[in-house]
């Protein structure tokens, strides 16, 4: 019996295992919308000079060595109301320098409707960056069972991508 039982031992035993196998396809497509970056101009001011007298208002307003500027209480559209500054020569005959510079900012902007991918935009004096939509043309994408995908490229602005994961598990 002990001679029987070291034979079975070493006959061959079936082995059981768990296989699992997935396949995991998936297809993407996107069409870029259109987008707008504006910047708009600010408004500025200012003045410099030597042997000049400034003043700002009229009549019984005066305001001796007042400098005008920008009235950020009155605003029309975004842009704000210049106030003048009255310049007049210190010491006649005397040399003199006087600079001044004004920018009149840009207008609030009413909404940009894009159109077939292009918007129709204002000049403005700021930086303005324009991205068009992506039209789909011609775009399509074929994804099958065994793992194959086909993407055919549709105008700007358009993207597809394919993929497929396979994974064997032996437990």
């Amino acid at each position: 019996m002990k001679k029987l039982f070291a034979l079975l031992l070493f006959l061959p035993s079936a082995a059981f295992a768990d296989i699992k196998q997935e396949f995991v396809t998936s297809a993407q497509i996107s069409i870029d919308s259109p987008y707008v970056i504006t910047n708009a101009a600010p408004s500025s001011y200012s003045i410099s000079g030597n042997n000049i007298t400034t003043s700002t208002g009229t009549g019984d307003s005066v305001v001796t060595n007042g400098i005008g500027g920008l009235n950020l209480g009155s605003l029309s559209n975004g842009v704000p109301a210049l106030v003048n500054t009255n310049k007049s020569v210190t010491t006649a005959g005397s040399a003199f320098s006087l600079s001044e510079s004004y920018q009149a900012g840009d207008v609030t902007q009413s909404a940009i409707t894009p159109s077939s991918g292009i918007a129709s935009l204002p000049v403005l004096g700021g930086q303005t960056t324009v991205i068009s939509g992506g039209t789909a043309g011609s775009l399509a994408l074929t994804s099958v069972s065994s793992g194959i995908h086909t993407c055919t490229a549709g105008g700007s602005g358009t993207s597809c991508i394919g993929s497929t994961t396979v994974r064997i598990t032996i437990d």
